[in-house]
């Protein structure tokens, strides 16, 4: 055994000197910011809260015995509930991933709001959890028998994607200890880990790279975020092991082309790769390697640049189609080429999540305002939109072109966007607040109160944001206190106005950028962001005359129920866009002797909408 573990060492260039025991690694240092925890910020009264308080509805409604059902027959014990439907169901392969995402969104969750149901739910789930890997006896937990893995490292396919359910579980496992100081699960956690050491052991190099060579259409053999836990793993246990397994899925043949710049994600499954990136931004983190950083870097480049629609989302049609999901969905195209790919099925929901994860990643390490731009709008525009303002229900896809309907998931399909979903809608507090040792950074306009404990300082955020362009904020403290506050001023943000206690400041606002107020700062001292909205089109890149509508943060939706012909130039439609009067969410453009109502796209609903409109004057 040892033997054949110091080959997969080599194998994968890992014998390098580490830190072996219990404790932290220390990360060497590549973030400049970092967010402030779950429990440092809280979700004030407003629509962002009611999509949190939607989304916990749904996790309350989901019974914990039926979760458990397919782990406890699994593990030979018995079960009386009734087993769940869709991709939960009995015989399915996936059989078990929502349960991570379930158990990531209640540690998140517990961690904010204390001893309450979350909390408790999630110990219920964890000391059941365990009765099941105690009773398998090697370390192994899924809810699906361990001849899978068999399968996958024979024939590489022919079953449903075992790794890619395992991260969830291994992730939200991880999440309880992290979030909550649950040491059961930290234990459950290092014996899974152990359980795929001895697995990869047995596997020479060569078969390993090929169980990851995942460029077929909707890969069988998609992993996950396997590497991304494992080196979460790394940084918390320090052992060298657990970094050599986390390399074991780090494929070289995605990665090395990314480090030399070239896009091939043409043909690639999206969220099969996206994760895999979100693992190099992770070994960065806690090794320092620049590579790994380039990578990722590298990565978001491509995809922004010749891959993401308007609001930062992607996927869709496969160059070449070989299954009836990359017909349509799913996939990513030719680089530059996305005028011809709107179809009903693009824009995953768990691409979208990935994307907003990878675009956090790359702020913290460098602070620059053009990561928190994508940021502000993905989170407006691409991931808010995906779920029902009057439900809390979720789509798998978000369908940009016209006329479109979101189709949303019942409750009962438990498909990979109700995980990832569901775990995402319990984190909107996330992402609105970054620090280091002398400054606060405000990334989003969200009501919210921010907690920083070590400066003893309480920033209290409100307003209606974005339907409303402003953004005010109450400093809360014992005695005075020196700070920096870094308010971000977003790219489409030409014209902003600061005000600190009443004052209009004079001092440069510029677009894509921080606004620096340095200053001791007293008790009930208060800043307001005036912000100027405008209309701005934004083209396809293939395509000029095909494009979408953005009033200031806000991307928009016609309300339509036929494809959106303008006549005209581009000029002549931005002169023909209003804002209705006394309805801050409601839009109109009159075009020639036609009339269109618009709306922001996270306000659709059940009704029939499009995004992208084109010009035809013929």
């Amino acid at each position: 055994m040892k033997k054949r573990i110091l080959s997969v060492l080599i194998g994968f260039g890992l014998c390098q000197s580490g830190v072996w025991g219990n404790g932290k690694v220390e990360s060497p240092s590549v973030v400049e910011l970092r967010p402030f925890s779950g429990k440092d910020v809280e979700l004030e009264a407003s629509w962002i809260k009611q999509r949190e308080d939607l989304d916990v509805a749904y996790l309350q409604s989901v019974e914990a015995d039926r979760l458990l059902h397919n782990f406890r027959v699994t593990a030979g014990l018995p079960s009386l509930a009734k087993p769940l439907e869709g991709w939960e169901s009995p015989g399915v392969g996936l059989r078990g991933h929502f349960t991570g995402h379930y158990l990531s969104a209640l540690s998140v969750l517990a961690e904010r709001y204390g001893d309450g149901w979350a909390s408790q739910r999630l110990e219920y789930m964890v000391d059941e959890l365990y009765k099941c890997q105690q009773a398998h006896g090697n370390g192994y937990l899924s809810a699906f028998p361990e001849k899978d893995f068999e399968t996958l490292e024979t024939r590489f396919t022919g079953v449903w994607a075992p790794y890619y359910t395992l991260h969830k579980i291994l992730q939200g496992l991880l999440d309880a200890y992290t979030k909550t100081g649950n040491r059961k699960a930290y234990g459950m956690v290092e014996a899974l880990a152990g359980y795929v050491e001895g697995r990869m052991a047995k596997l020479s190099p060569e078969r390993i790279e090929r169980m990851m060579y995942t460029v077929e259409a909707n890969p069988q053999n998609e992993a996950g975020a396997m590497n991304e836990a494992l080196y979460e793993l790394y940084g918390i246990s320090g052992n060298p092991r657990h970094l050599a397994l986390a390399a074991c899925f780090d494929p070289a043949w995605f990665l090395e082309p990314l480090v030399r710049n070239e896009d091939i994600l043409a043909g690639l499954h999206a969220n099969t790769h996206i994760v895999l990136v979100n693992g190099f931004a992770r070994r960065y983190e806690v090794t320092g390697e620049e590579k790994y950083k380039k990578a990722a870097m590298q990565f978001w480049d491509i995809l922004q640049r010749g891959h993401a629609y308007v609001n930062g989302t992607s996927s869709g049609p496969r160059p070449v189609v070989t299954t009836r999901t990359s017909l349509t969905a799913e996939h990513w195209g030719e680089p530059g080429h996305l005028c011809n790919t709107l179809t009903r099925e693009i824009a995953e929901s768990c691409v979208t999540h990935n994307t907003q994860k990878l675009s956090a990643y790359l702020f913290g390490w460098t602070g620059d305002p053009c990561y928190a731009d994508a940021y502000m709008n993905t989170f407006y525009n691409g991931a808010l939109p995906v779920q029902s303002r009057s439900t809390g229900a979720y789509v798998y896809h978000l369908p940009l072109g016209s006329p479109r309907n979101k189709k949303y998931l019942k409750d009962n399909d438990f498909f990979c966007c109700s995980g990832s979903c569901a775990e995402a809608f319990a984190k909107l507090n996330s992402g609105i607040y970054y620090h280091d040792d002398s400054a606060v950074f405000v990334n989003l306009y969200v009501p919210s109160e921010l907690h920083w404990t070590s400066k003893k300082v309480e920033l209290e955020q409100t307003g209606g944001f974005p339907l409303q362009p402003i953004a005010d904020f109450t400093v809360s403290v014992r005695r005075p206190v020196s700070f920096t506050l870094n308010l971000f001023v977003p790219a489409w943000a030409e014209g902003t106005v600061v005000y600190v206690n009443g004052e209009k400041q004079d001092m440069p606002v510029r677009p894509s950028s921080f606004l620096r107020i340095s200053r001791r700062w007293a008790d009930g001292d208060r800043v307001r962001m005036d912000f100027r909205y405008a209309f701005r089109l934004q083209s396809m890149p293939d395509k000029e005359n095909m494009f979408a509508v953005f009033y200031g943060p806000m991307l928009l939706a016609f309300e339509t129920r036929s494809e959106v012909i303008l006549k005209g130039s581009k000029d002549e439609v931005l002169q023909g866009l209003s804002v209705v009067d006394g309805e801050p969410n409601r839009f109109v453009l009159r075009n020639g002797v036609n009339e269109f109502r618009l709306r922001p796209l996270f306000d659709v609903d059940q009704e029939s909408y499009g995004v992208y409109a084109t010009i035809r004057n013929y």
